[in-house]
């Protein structure tokens, strides 16, 4: 079996790395032509720092022109920012006035999203080190124009490089989406084995699906940012990635098409082999979609040789023999599950191998799946900034607004803290040892995140890793004496800076630690003094950030999840609904098409039905990560407030179930001629199940234009297990019992608590629902 690819091997060919060159090059040229060609050093640096708040926003993935728009504002308020910071610096009383202003201005942009708060940070980031140089008033309009000099030649050296490279970046993206998609298919791989721990791998495929859904989203804007057209060179490029995603969204789909009751498999086949097949098939394509990935980014066309058909085999071989013993007679419907585990294996199997030919064949134009051809860009992200987004969040209430007086709070505390502390270290410690409050300010900005726990995690981590810079700052002033080797070196800390600011935290820290150091050496200060007062300006910010997110309005994320449970469950209701209507307009026109009456609008409304439900389907992965993603997060902070874990977990659970019952149900009722009444009354009982306008029972109110009389649930359960097609009587079952659940913990983990009530459930609640997976 091919050996799992390192993570060093993927990141050296990652986007992130290539993203990292390109914003540290952007950002180091202008001083390196100003410094050291004409001698300006200080205009080189101010230009170094606009150029430095617009690469923030040039960050690998999303629409161009997102990017774009981004950078273009980054220019603007980034240059606005230096002549306000300018002005203020120059009086005492000024500078406390409207650097806590700023903060608080610029940390509301988190309102608009992830690229808002990427534009909130850059401007803040510009006011720190603005800060740092503090111009004279004079001089305040010419550094605003060194700056804004540095920013629009980032602006265009970013537009010349991914004119040069955009294929390149498309690649990237889409190859960190085939890794996260393998990294998926490993972790499900490990359900199927028997010795594992069912919950703690459950957990860890919750985990898995939300990096992926997040990569997938990144790449899918990527790709499908500009479509192929013609038949050139560019278009046939363009066709191969396209090609390559639409197939890696078909074997995500092809994996959760159904719910899998594991429990129930490992209870009857825990002493066969029946397991293991499923296991080993699956790891196979993990491997076999690595190299897929890692050639995709290397713009090679190597063939993947490693099959899965032994593993087919023996599975329909376990199958036969349980046949023969009359196993399917006495559990058809644990027959019929491993069954589908089959047909699902042998369905990704062959997209996997159609990826592994599409990387290696290209020079087509054509789509794998034409009925994509004219409608992906409803796929794409919409983002819209409106100033009432931004209005609307002025209330307590807001945990936009609550960062933001958070940050505010921790930013006078800072500036009033290395004052004091300055002043008393300079009179008992050292003479002229200084706290420098940019510095500070900048660490406290960069650790605090809305979040209690991202922000323990971060401080956790920004430290450590000013710690791993400054030891080898200290080895390299040791080793190094050569001025070009330590250029080279800056340029190297400036490169890994950027590249791990998205993929690792504590390495990122490190990496502008010795970048920010080796900057000082060029400037001409004592390397081993800085050094010590970096460590101290750090420690300091970090013990600010952290109380002030303990104590200072803090927004939990138990607070969050009420309202992404209700979003997660309008997304599955949404995600059924358009999936009904697909299936009725598709039994319409294939019975138009047997009576010779085929409507060219019945033919043009299926299509669309169709690609909404694809649409929705993208939303409710999208809704799940959002929710998974919050849950993890809120079971990393303190104990006494997590609220509600075990409801939070089943839940989660369910929606899963849910979805993925629904995605396998919807083709079958759209093959069917005619969707009988219990069925129709049970998709009926789910539909306002997830409604909230069910009774207790879950039959649906009366009067609501139904063609058969309300029946109780336990008739319409009978009624299914009178179906004669056991495919869709076992997932109507189980959507029937998860929108229930749903219903019903919904409402609990909505409904606002008491304080005396809200108590931690304990992380034995997360154990025992999983174990229902």
């Amino acid at each position: 079996m091919i050996g799992t690819l390192s993570r060093l091997e993927r990141f050296l060919y990652s986007h992130h790395l290539l993203g990292g060159a390109r914003q540290a090059i952007g950002v180091l040229l202008p001083p390196l032509v100003l410094a050291g060609v004409f001698g300006y050093f200080d205009p080189g640096i101010t230009a170094a720092v606009g150029a430095a708040c617009v690469a923030l926003l040039d960050q690998p993935g999303g629409p161009r022109r997102y990017g774009v728009q981004g950078m273009a504002a980054a220019v603007l308020l980034g240059s606005l920012t230096v002549a306000i910071t300018g002005v203020a610096g120059t009086d005492t009383l000024l500078t406390w006035l409207v650097v806590p202003l700023l903060c608080f201005g610029f940390s509301m942009f988190t309102v608009f999203g992830q690229q808002g708060g990427l534009l909130g940070f850059a401007c803040l980031l510009i006011m720190t080190l603005t800060l740092r140089s503090r111009p004279e008033l004079n001089d305040v309009w010419i550094h605003t124009a060194y700056s804004l000099g540095g920013g629009l030649f980032y602006f265009g050296y970013s537009a010349l490089v991914h004119r040069i490279a955009w294929h390149r970046e498309e690649q990237q993206a889409l190859s960190a989406a085939l890794f996260a998609t393998a990294d998926y298919m490993r972790a499900r791989s490990w359900l199927y084995d028997t010795e594992a721990d069912l919950n703690g791998r459950y957990r860890e495929l919750m985990r898995a699906q939300h990096a992926m859904t997040e990569a997938q989203q990144a790449a899918r804007d990527t790709v499908l940012r500009e479509l192929p057209r013609g038949q050139r060179r560019s278009d046939r490029a363009r066709a191969a990635a396209l090609n390559l995603f639409i197939d890696m969204v078909a074997l995500l789909d092809t994996l959760v098409a159904t719910h899998t009751d594991y429990v129930t498999l490992r209870r009857h086949f825990a002493d066969s082999d029946a397991l293991l097949f499923p296991r080993d098939a699956l790891r196979k394509l993990a491997d076999n979609l690595e190299l897929i990935a890692l050639n995709v980014a290397r713009n090679r066309r190597e063939r993947v040789r490693n099959s899965i058909k032994p593993e087919v085999r023996a599975l329909e071989f376990e199958l036969q023999e349980l046949r023969e013993r009359g196993f399917a007679d006495e559990a058809p419907e644990v027959y019929a599950l491993l069954r589908q585990v089959l047909g699902r294996l042998k369905r990704a199997g062959d997209l996997v191998q159609r990826m592994a030919e599409n990387t290696r064949r290209g020079g087509t134009t054509t789509l794998v799946d034409q009925r994509l051809e004219h409608a992906l860009d409803r796929f794409l992200s919409r983002r819209k900034w409106r100033l009432g987004m931004y209005t609307s969040n002025l209330r307590l209430d807001s945990p936009h607004f609550r960062y933001a007086v958070r940050v505010t709070v921790a930013a006078a505390i800072a500036m009033t803290l290395s004052t004091v502390v300055g002043e008393w270290a300079t009179r008992t410690v050292m003479p002229g040892w200084v706290i420098h409050d940019y510095w500070v300010l900048l660490t406290l900005l960069v650790i605090m995140k809305p979040g209690f726990a991202l922000t323990r995690q971060r401080n956790g981590w920004r430290l450590t890793g000013t710690l791993i810079g400054c030891a080898l700052a200290l080895i390299i002033f040791n080793r190094f004496e050569n001025p070009y080797t330590l250029l080279a070196l800056l340029l190297l800390s400036g490169v890994l800076w950027y590249a791990l600011l998205q993929v690792h935290f504590m390495l990122a820290a490190a990496a502008n630690t010795v970048f920010v150091l080796l900057a000082f050496h060029f400037a001409g200060q004592e390397d081993t003094f800085v050094i010590g007062e970096r460590i101290v300006d750090t420690l300091l910010a970090c013990s600010i950030a952290l109380l002030c997110s303990r104590y200072v309005l803090p927004w939990w994320e138990s607070n969050f999840m009420g309202s992404l449970a209700a979003a997660l469950r309008r997304a599955n209701l949404r995600f059924l609904r358009s999936g009904l209507r697909y299936a009725e307009l598709n039994r319409q026109l294939r019975q138009a098409r047997a009576t010779g009456a085929d409507d060219a609008a019945l033919r043009v409304a299926q299509h669309d039905a169709e690609m909404q439900w694809r649409v929705d389907r993208k939303n409710v992965h999208i809704a799940f990560s959002n929710f998974t993603g919050a849950l993890y997060r809120m079971m990393a902070e303190p104990v006494k407030r997590q609220r509600n874990v075990k409801s939070l977990n089943t839940l989660m659970i369910q929606h899963h179930t849910l979805a993925s019952h629904v995605s396998a149900t919807i083709p079958l009722l759209a093959e069917v001629h005619e969707v009988p009444t219990g069925v129709k009354q049970a998709l009926r009982a789910i539909e306002h199940r997830l409604a909230g306008d069910a009774d207790e029972n879950g039959v649906p109110p009366a009067g609501n234009g139904s063609d058969a009389p309300p029946v109780q649930q336990h008739e319409v359960l009978a009624q299914h297990d009178a179906l004669s097609d056991a495919r869709l009587a076992y997932p109507l079952r189980q959507m029937q019992t998860a929108a229930a659940l749903i219903d019903e913990l919904t409402a609990v983990v909505t409904a606002p608590q008491p304080a005396a009530q809200r108590r931690n459930t304990s992380r034995s609640g997360v154990d025992a629902a999983s174990s229902n997976a």
